[in-house]
């Protein structure tokens, strides 16, 4: 084949916030409607707060046809056969558009504050939606079902089970836990088995993180008329610097506690946090486990379970969704390892690579192997989700990127 076939490993999918009332049990829509406008205020501050809301305004002026593909199928489809993508998995959408579930059901399904009740009803919400959203193109939608775990791990695992059945592929768990149980607590094995034994891929996506430490408790919860915050100098520099580390966590968790070990069939998927971190956090969890002077004292009592280095169960059983890949994080591949890159465009973010992804793939992979680029774009993807190259060959046979836009015409 004369094009790439292209999986995009991070699209977002929501309705607008007034369009979740359909999906909501009955019982839940009277606190709906009381909620909405406190929570769309809520999420107009969190906007001010990145100090984004002016730039994502600007940024979608003249984009409004194609950014309604966050919740239209056609739209979708015209998307991402302008962006060359074959097929793509969904994640709930968040900030910038808005268009996220009600009740804390939304890209950070944070516990701090939840009602169990109804993050969980909120969650389902989103999950009904986007099981329509899917099987509207089966293909090439690939959807995740909202899981918040730390309320009843029974009821999560009814719902994995339930989302599977209904065509979602995998699911979304929170990775910021604050207060409950870590993802290495015995007591979440039934999720991790089922997830396993219904090939329910587990993901962890970009952004929760303890915002209070970076720009202070005060601003969260301000009312009307209160005195102006304490203004904390550099608190959207430390968010951007720690931000892969919240979201690496989890793994870092599953991974000593054996978790992988346990179920060696789950495979997990970090997603929107770059892959540069991967090389020296594994070279450290590999350093950690390797019997050496300083390491004597500790014995072999926090390794015994795991007869694998942590890099050998990262490799096996997670991989990373490069959204937005730099040139610089393609040049060092082969240190983080090619078959854990799979690439992303974010969209229908401003942060993404829409509406210019075409171009800015090709700035990233121009001259490269085509084996490595191959992998990047979409081979490794068909093969951990164990996608039906059959139907997708023929999308990326019309639409994907051609090999000859990517290769370096002075070699």
């Amino acid at each position: 084949m004369d094009r790439y076939l292209v999986i995009n490993s991070d699209g977002h999918a929501g309705l607008p916030p007034e369009r979740y009332r359909d999906y909501l049990d009955p019982q839940y829509r009277d606190e709906f409607d009381r909620q909405l406008e406190v929570r769309l205020a809520a999420l107009a501050q969190a906007s001010e707060l990145l100090e984004m809301s002016q730039q994502s305004a600007d940024w979608a002026k003249d984009k409004q046809h194609g950014l309604a593909g966050a919740w239209d199928s056609d739209r979708r489809t015209e998307v991402l056969d302008a962006d060359g993508v074959a097929a793509e998995i969904l994640y709930v959408d968040g900030l910038t558009e808005r268009n996220s579930p009600p009740f804390g059901g939304d890209l950070g399904l944070l516990p701090m504050g939840a009602d169990p009740e109804l993050q969980w009803a909120g969650c389902r919400a989103h999950n009904r939606w986007l099981t329509e959203f899917v099987s509207l193109d089966p293909v090439r939608r690939i959807g995740l079902a909202l899981i918040p775990p730390f309320w009843d791990v029974d009821q999560s695992v009814k719902e994995i089970e339930s989302a599977r059945k209904q065509g979602l592929s995998g699911i979304m768990l929170p990775h910021l836990w604050q207060n409950q149980d870590p993802y290495h607590h015995p007591r979440f094995d039934p999720m991790w088995a089922a997830c396993q034994d219904n090939d329910m891929i587990v993901h962890f996506h970009c952004g929760a993180c303890p915002m209070q430490d970076y720009f202070g408790t005060e601003l969260f919860g301000q009312q009307p008329g209160a005195e102006p915050p304490t203004h904390l100098p550099g608190g959207l520099g430390i968010f951007v610097t720690e931000i892969h580390f919240w979201l690496v966590r989890p793994i870092v968790f599953m991974i000593w506690g054996g978790v992988f070990e346990r179920f060696p069939g789950l495979k997990a998927v970090v997603s929107e946090g770059t892959s540069i971190w991967a090389p020296e956090l594994l070279a450290l969890m590999d350093q950690r486990y390797s019997d050496h002077h300083f390491t004597a004292k500790l014995g072999n009592s926090y390794t015994a379970h795991i007869p694998l280095k942590p890099s050998e169960y990262f490799n096996r059983n997670v991989r990373i969704g490069s959204s937005c890949m730099a040139r610089r994080e393609a040049e060092m591949a082969h240190e983080i390892g090619v078959q854990n890159i799979l690439w992303g465009t974010d969209y229908p973010h401003p942060e993404g690579t829409w509406p210019f992804t075409k171009k800015l793939m090709i700035e990233t992979f121009h001259g490269m192997p085509e084996g490595d680029i191959g992998a990047m774009l979409g081979d490794n993807a068909v093969d951990f989700y164990g996608l039906d190259v059959d139907k997708l060959n023929p999308i990326a046979e019309r639409i994907g990127p051609e090999r000859d836009w990517f290769r370096d015409e002075v070699a």
